[in-house]
Parts: C-alpha cells; sequence; structure tokens
C-alpha cells in the first residue's frame, strides 16, 4: 500500500525519548489503581478554535479546488475536526465523471492504508481484554510462521508487537500489496507456508510492510472467533456512529461510491474497483469524511491523560499507547528538522519547534487519502480523492492558514496545588532566610549539593542587584512538580526555577535563580 510520505531513515533509537507524546508499553491492561482525585487536566484558554476554523472555510475551499484543478483530481472531500466536532466539511469536483456526479462529504471513499489503525485498534483492543498479548509469537496464531527461514540464526522470532511496528524485517512491498486486496486468506496462509523473503531481521529497523498488516487481520480473526472485517464493524466502527462505512464496494451504496482514476495521455481512464479479501486489513476500508471525522476525535479524544469515565470503544492510555512511536528517524535535509517513528498503525512526528503530530496516509490504483492530527491543539484534518496514489491536498498550505489564523494553540498546563506552595514558600525563603522553612520544604541534597553559606550569599548578591521587588509573576508549570517564575525588581528581574522530589510530601530538590537586568 503506498502512502504518500516516505521516511528518509537515519535510525537513532537513543532519542525516542526526545518524543514528548507518552510511551505505554505492552504492559497488562485492566488493573484498577490509585490516583490523584485533585489532578487538573490542561485546558485550553480564550478558546475560539472552532469559530476561527469556521472562518476560514473559504479560503480551504477556494485552496482545495485551486489543487484538484492544477492536480488534474476528479474529486476531493475534506474536513476539519475540533476535539469532537467536524466543524469544516467540504468537496470539490466529481465522483463519478461519466456521470458527472458531484463529490460530496457524504461520499465513500476507498481509503487504502489508513485502515491500518483500525487493524492495529483492534489487536490493542484483543489486547486490553486479555486475549492476547503484544509480545505473542506469531507462530501462536498463524502455525506456518514456525516454517519461515529467518536471515540469521540469532533473529528474535517474529512477535505481534514487530508486525505492529512493522519491524518484522519483511520488505516494503509497495506496490506489489495493492493488487492483493481481493485475495482469499488461503492465499495468504500459503504465501506464508511456502517462504517470505526478509529484507532484515526481526526486531532490527522499520520497514513498511502491507503483508505484516494482513497477518493481523488474520490474527484478529483467529482471536476473535469473526471475521476482522466483522469484528472491527462491531467493535470499532458502530459503538462510533460510522454506520456508513464498509469492507466491500459493493456494499456501499452506488450513487455515493468514489469511482476511481488515473490521469493518463491527458484523461482520466477508470481503474478497476478492487473487492475485499485478506490483504484489507491493510488498506480495505471505504468510508466519507463525515464518518471518518469520528474516528480522528476518538483518537484526539485520549488527550490530555486525565481523570473521568472512559466514553470510547478503546481506552484512552491505548490510543495514546498506539500514537507512541517506535524505532525513531531523523530528517534533518529540510530547514526544520523533523523526528519520525511508527506507531501502532500511524505515523508519528515531531519537528524542530516542538510541533507533535500523528498521521497516516493511503494510496491505492483509483485513491489516495491522508489525515493528520495534533493532540496537542485539538485539531485534525482529513482529505481523500479519487485519482491514483496521489497526495489529496496542499498540505503546507493548510497548515500555514492555521497558524497565520492563531488556530493552532497548545492547551495549558493548571499549576499543582503542591507547585504553588513550595512557589510562595520559595519567596519568603529567598527574601528573609527564614531558617524555619528549610527543614519543611527543602529536600535532604539541597545544602549537600551547594553549601548554605554559599547559597544565602548568592541570594543576598541577587536581591540587592535587582533592588526592591515590584511584583511576583504567576508560576509556568512545566509538570505537576517543577516549574518557574519571576520576582521583577525596580533594576532587573530575579529568574526563578525549581524541581520538586518524588516524595509523597515533594520538597525542593533543585533551585536555580538568575538575575537579568532591565533592558
Amino acid at each position: 500500500m503506498k502512502t504518500p510520505y516516505r521516511y528518509i531513515p537515519i535510525l537513532i533509537p537513543m532519542i525516542l525519548s526526545s518524543f514528548a507524546i507518552l510511551a505505554q508499553g505492552k504492559k497488562a491492561e485492566g488493573t484498577a489503581h490509585a490516583f490523584s482525585a485533585d489532578y487538573q487536566k490542561p485546558v485550553f484558554q480564550s478558546d475560539q478554535r472552532a469559530e476561527k476554523v469556521k472562518e476560514i472555510s473559504p479560503e480551504l475551499e477556494a485552496l482545495m479546488a485551486k489543487y484538484a484543478k492544477d492536480n488534474h483530481i476528479p474529486g476531493i472531500a475534506y474536513g476539519i475536526v475540533v476535539d469532537n466536532e467536524l466543524i469544516i466539511a467540504s468537496a470539490t469536483g466529481l465522483l463519478d465523471v461519466a456521470k458527472n456526479t458531484p463529490a460530496k462529504t457524504t461520499s465513500a471513499f476507498r481509503i487504502a492504508s489508513m485502515t491500518k489503525s483500525f487493524t492495529a485498534m483492534a489487536i490493542i483492543k484483543l489486547r486490553d481484554e486479555g486475549k492476547l498479548a503484544l509480545n505473542d509469537p506469531v507462530a501462536k496464531y498463524i502455525p506456518e510462521m514456525a516454517k519461515l527461514q529467518y536471515l540469521t540464526e540469532d533473529a528474535p522470532i517474529i512477535d505481534i508487537e514487530n508486525l505492529l511496528t512493522m519491524t518484522a524485517g519483511f520488505p516494503e512491498d509497495n506496490p506489489w500489496g495493492d493488487r492483493q486486496l481481493d485475495e482469499p486468506d488461503q492465499m495468504l496462509l500459503n504465501m506464508i507456508e511456502i517462504g517470505i523473503s526478509f529484507a532484515n531481521a526481526p526486531s532490527m529497523q522499520y520497514e513498511y510492510s502491507n503483508t505484516g498488516y494482513a497477518i493481523l487481520g488474520h490474527i484478529v480473526s483467529k482471536v476473535s472467533g469473526q471475521s476482522y472485517q466483522e469484528y472491527i464493524t462491531e467493535n470499532i466502527l458502530l459503538p462510533l456512529g460510522m454506520s456508513h462505512t464498509y469492507w466491500e464496494i459493493d456494499d456501499a451504496p452506488q450513487h455515493e461510491l468514489a469511482i476511481g482514476y488515473r490521469w493518463e495521455d491527458e484523461q482520466w481512464k477508470l481503474e478497476p474497483m478492487l473487492h475485499d479479501g485478506a490483504f484489507g486489513a491493510m488498506g480495505g476500508l471505504i468510508t466519507s469524511i463525515e464518518d471518518f471525522s469520528k474516528y480522528v476525535s476518538l483518537h484526539l479524544s485520549a488527550w490530555p491523560a486525565r481523570n473521568g469515565a472512559e466514553t470510547g470503544p478503546i481506552k484512552r492510555s491505548s490510543l495514546r499507547e498506539m500514537q507512541t512511536p517506535q524505532f525513531p528517524r531523523l530528517n534533518s535535509n529540510g530547514d526544520c528538522a523533523i523526528m519520525s517513528g511508527y506507531g501502532y498503525g500511524l505515523g508519528i512526528y515531531q519537528n524542530c519547534n516542538g510541533t507533535k503530530w500523528v498521521s497516516h496516509g493511503g494510496a491505492l490504483p483509483g485513491f489516495g487519502s491522508n489525515y493528520r492530527f495534533f493532540p496537542e491543539f485539538g485539531i485534525g484534518i482529513m482529505a481523500f480523492c479519487n485519482l491514483t496514489y496521489t497526495t489529496p491536498w496542499p498540505l503546507a498550505e493548510i497548515e500555514a492558514l492555521l497558524y497565520e489564523k492563531g488556530i493552532m494553540k497548545p492547551r495549558e498546563l493548571p499549576v499543582s496545588d503542591i507547585l504553588e506552595k513550595r512557589k510562595n514558600q520559595l519567596v519568603i525563603l529567598i527574601q528573609t532566610g527564614n531558617k524555619g522553612l528549610e527543614e519543611s520544604i527543602l529536600a535532604e541534597n539541597f545544602f549537600l549539593d551547594s553549601s548554605k553559606e554559599h547559597r544565602y550569599a548568592e541570594y543576598k548578591t541577587i536581591l540587592a542587584q535587582v533592588g526592591e521587588i515590584k511584583n511576583i509573576t504567576d508560576l509556568k508549570p512545566n509538570n505537576q512538580l517543577r516549574g518557574s517564575f519571576t520576582m521583577e525588581g525596580e533594576n532587573g528581574n530575579v529568574e526563578i526555577f525549581f524541581t520538586l522530589t518524588p516524595e509523597k510530601d515533594p520538597k525542593v530538590q533543585q533551585l536555580d535563580i538568575n538575575f537579568k537586568e532591565k533592558e
């Protein structure tokens, strides 16, 4: 299954931690645990995202119409989601050229590899239900896998997570995989039994594999006792209200079904419409913008981590786990370097400015699709088109428009009670040297790292430089136990950063204060 993006792999496994997206791992799910009832989740301040998105609708419509014309695309349907609401839904061009049928937001497009995260979600849901483990050998469910000839004697046995993260060692299989969509299950099993050629040893590096996701579909069927199509429909699509999403082209209302084309010899030529089959788990879904927006909203609903009841077909922590990158790679060719990694059916990215997004594209003969969502901003964008292997949108222009209009604003983290308390105590300690506070707020390492005499002498010198304190700013939290604030004086400012210990009663383990003259 071809995708509109390609990774430029410079393997840097040591810097996985540079992604700020929360890693969840392969832990067992479903166990209740204690939690803080006082936790305050990050929130949007003066939230006008939905209103601002509505305002860009005319500009976006013009962008998409021009893009379709310039790239000979018959029709495009697109949308923008803010949290759980589809704010913009529109279409341009034709669904069916011969019948002159206009594309609509209810039109059913084949979304190709965007199907993969649904298959991954089915696997994770089965894991959460205790029906499989991600480190289970694939041969446990498909005995034919035990006969594979690996590249090396020391190769680890392929497990389910290898398939999810495309690290099984299988070769990239575009565009061969595209033409296997309607093959029966037995073809897949026969292929495995005869043998699969390896590009790499398992668990060594990422390589895009449609075959791996076809195998995952078979595992879903084996474990659930029903076809993967039935399982995903009953456990993911219908609970989300995606009642106009299909696997088989014959099941979609024919007046809503997008007809696929390729541009050749200065004209549109029909592409054959493939039926569903064993490889559908890697790219068979057919859906509309209105339906797919509900799926994007589900992924956005995982953020931020918070208290409260679960409302979706899969847990919020499991959604965040799907959005966790494996085998990160660095693309430093552009002006702003980008880290990328593949999670569970999703690509995860972070650029040099710290902006994170989750994305996946899809392409089949006759179709191109893509979606991208920004967990920190609660914004999701998506587009489908009916032209072979085509990127369905002018992404750079769309993102520039979103930033230009001030739509891309992140949530802000409220200050925790303990952080605010320690800030107020530090203000007193720094200004007065109140020794009574030392034992109650300072960690045992505090005066071991720098002597008491040295610290108080430093505070005294800085306070003398700054002069009379006129104002103390609000605390800017980095998290629940770390933050910074400023003491504004007549001659300059005292910039203060502190971090607390992991103890039950957190104390100050680090305190940095710096004088900054007025400009």
